[in-house]
């Protein structure tokens, strides 16, 4: 068994360069060729099923995600995975991929998670972007972890830029399922972008052991 640890590297005081600023902003773009738009993770269902019809349905719905997945799963995986790319330790690298798969509870959330891998990995080679080969399919926070590695990008930086394109993608599908308008759907990134800096933190202490949910 893994000993319990908190992930608790510290940010460098420096501001972010700008072009490392510029990468993050393009990994984290909903426009990066790797599918993201395509996978609303159970919000097409929720809205299908008559779950969620309104703008404060949608924001209690992913605001729950938030808290109880991305900041227990996710996030902290991407900072071990970023930490081990620093390292080059390849097992635990790989570990932490296996773990990220572990995580999905479903055959269609996995492949959710080994498709997006799988394009930023090509993405990334094409690019000329250093490796780590993994045992199993690459997960998408495993390629993420690397480009952010590689393009400097402080872990915590690279956790808020996770976060956001999840959430913009997340609040994309739901403008076109409820549907929702335009303004509404930028009042909800708003307001649930204000969350941002407490999911972060709360991932920064979350322990080796505790990490994992179920919604």
């Amino acid at each position: 068994m893994r000993a319990a640890t908190i992930i608790t590297m510290t940010e460098s005081s420096a501001p972010l360069s700008q072009k490392s600023l510029l990468r993050l902003m393009q990994l984290s773009s909903a426009s990066l060729p790797v599918g993201g738009y395509s996978f609303s993770q159970g919000l097409e269902y929720a809205i299908d099923a008559g779950w969620l019809k309104t703008a404060d349905d949608i924001h209690d719905w992913v605001l729950l995600a938030m808290e109880e997945s991305l900041a227990n799963v996710d996030l902290p995986l991407l900072s071990r995975l970023q930490q081990s790319a620093q390292a080059n330790d390849k097992k635990a690298f790989n570990y932490w991929n296996a773990t990220v798969l572990a995580c999905r509870e479903t055959t269609e959330l996995t492949l959710t998670e080994t498709a997006m891998g799988d394009a930023l990995k090509r993405l990334l080679t094409s690019m000329e972007i250093p490796q780590i080969p993994c045992e199993q399919s690459p997960s998408f926070i495993a390629g993420y972890a690397i480009a952010a590695n590689y393009w400097a990008i402080p872990t915590q930086t690279a956790q808020v830029g996770l976060l956001w394109s999840w959430l913009e993608n997340q609040i994309a599908a739901a403008t076109k399922l409820v549907p929702l308008g335009q303004t509404q759907s930028q009042k909800l990134l708003i307001q649930l972008g204000e969350e941002v800096d407490n999911i972060v933190k709360k991932a920064m202490q979350v322990t080796d052991e505790n990490i994992g949910s179920s919604l």
